[in-house]
């Protein structure tokens, strides 16, 4: 969900946008050093598939609504670093276009989305596929090469 504006205080939402501007510029660092030229197309079709799934909106309590988190689907396919670019870019659009959120709140939003979102996602999926690994029993009914990505 995310949040409107008039929900933080102004000490509140400047230190979000401080650390979310901090995890981007560091994000870019990141996928500067990670991502080789053909990949960078790849990051706008990601993109481009989480603002569409996430514009389907589900009523939540208090005359707000939710909507899908793209933050997993992102930072398995692409890394945490590049889906933090990923999630913030759809996270402004969604906001200066379509008025989801507020401009004050937007580093809250961001960094409840895109760098806390998706630093959980892709800390989890290590954790669990890790885990999975580990069983003596195939847990999918097919495996994938060892080193095969998606992208």
């Amino acid at each position: 969900m995310h949040i409107p504006d008039g929900f933080l205080d102004t000490k509140t939402w400047v230190a979000a946008a401080a650390l979310s501007v901090g995890a981007i510029g560091y994000s870019i660092k990141k996928s500067r050093e990670e991502l080789e030229e053909r990949q960078v197309p790849k990051l706008g079709i990601v993109a481009a598939f989480i603002f569409a799934a996430q514009m389907i909106n589900f009523p939540v309590a208090g005359g707000t609504s939710g909507h899908l988190l793209g933050a997993a689907l992102a930072a398995i396919l692409m890394g945490p670093w590049s889906a933090c670019l990923i999630i913030s870019t759809v996270l402004v659009i969604q906001c200066l276009v379509f008025q989801d959120g507020g401009i004050t709140a937007l580093g809250g939003n961001i960094f409840n989305m895109a760098v806390l979102g998706v630093l959980t996602a892709f800390l989890t999926y290590r954790v669990l596929s890790g885990l999975f690994k580990a069983l003596p029993v195939k847990m999918y009914p097919f495996s994938l090469p060892p080193g095969f990505r998606f992208f």
